[in-house]
């Protein structure tokens, strides 16, 4: 089987951070997000190659990826952003065989065991929601194949919203979708990968529809504060070594060694880097790079790059790397 992986986008919705960190390698609970998703990857053991469909910052994404997993792997630079058909379509040449399609700027927790057994042309895993009207939703048949996906219903004709996981066991007919999609008129500059799946249903494929125990998004400030949260209830915690003078933690936390607690309170729901300080502060439900500052500030609902000094704030903040906040008292 091979893999592809688009993560070309600016995750524009994430900047400043995204400036400088490509949104794919963000961190909730001390790890990128897409290093949950290669997680699930490496447990199938039978994954040929990685294709990865590169973009904002790829040099960073590539120089991670090969530090970090010994598995074949080829880098592709998406130069056009002109959609998820067209990130796809750039990985023709290296597909001959059925294709898993991850977009990891979310973690999903899915069997992905089930594709090894199935007969189906393809599967499309999906998250049942009660805000149906913000996703595209699969419909499904009464056999519990997907009949087509619309983009943000007015009417619930579905509450399972896809999640952009994607297996295809019948690659030749993906492809064959993917070069008609691409000759038709684009959507405000881009080709959709879902139009593909239509014509694939339309031709007479049938694509399983399977839902996933929980998919959590990090792709704006508030969702991936709530998926750090997440991360951190559901066994990724860690306290420091040590703790400073009048220090207070408040479980849940990720924090690493190294960092300096004087008379100040973290937690709940914090994540904070290597080298970071905090004194005379309380921090709360926040992601925090390594090696900033925060002294005389009460901050929640925060997200803080790498190296930033935070002084004299009270409430919600979110700033890229290198910044410096002050606030006179």
């Amino acid at each position: 089987m091979k893999v592809i992986i688009p993560l070309a986008g600016k995750g524009t919705r994430l900047r400043p951070h995204t400036h400088v960190t490509p949104k794919p390698m963000l961190k909730v609970a001390g790890r990128p997000v897409m290093s949950y998703v290669m997680d699930d990857v490496l447990t199938l053991g039978n994954v040929e190659q990685v294709v990865y469909i590169t973009g904002h910052l790829k040099e960073t994404v590539e120089a991670y990826a090969r530090a970090t997993y010994d598995i074949p792997s080829v880098f592709i630079e998406q130069a056009v952003q002109d959609g998820t058909a067209g990130a796809v379509a750039l990985a023709k040449p290296y597909v001959d065989q059925p294709v898993l399609i991850i977009f990891v700027d979310t973690i999903f927790d899915a069997d992905l065991s089930v594709l090894k057994d199935s007969d189906d042309d393809g599967i499309i895993w999906t998250k049942e929601v009660e805000d149906y009207q913000r996703f595209g939703v699969v419909v499904t048949d009464a056999h519990g194949h997907m009949t087509r996906i619309v983009e943000k219903p007015s009417e619930p004709i579905s509450k399972r919203a896809n999640i952009g996981l994607y297996y295809i066991k019948n690659w030749a007919l993906l492809y064959e979708a993917i070069d008609y999609v691409l000759t038709t008129t684009p959507h405000k500059g881009e080709w959709y990968l879902t139009d593909a799946f239509q014509y694939m249903i339309d031709h007479g494929a049938k694509i399983r529809v399977v839902d996933v125990a929980g998919w959590y998004d990090a792709g704006q400030l508030e969702t991936l504060l709530e998926t750090n949260r997440t991360m951190l209830e559901r066994g990724r915690a860690r306290r420091p070594a040590s703790l400073g003078e009048g220090a207070t933690i408040v479980e849940p936390v990720y924090i690493e060694d190294g960092c300096t607690i004087e008379h100040a309170t973290v937690g709940p729901n914090v994540s904070m880097g290597a080298g970071c300080t905090v004194r005379h502060a309380s921090v709360a439900n926040a992601v925090i790079g390594e090696h900033t500052r925060i002294e005389h500030a009460h901050l929640h609902d925060a997200f803080l790059g790498n190296r930033v000094v935070v002084t004299g704030v009270n409430g919600r903040m979110s700033v890229g790397d290198d910044s410096n906040i002050q606030v006179d008292a």
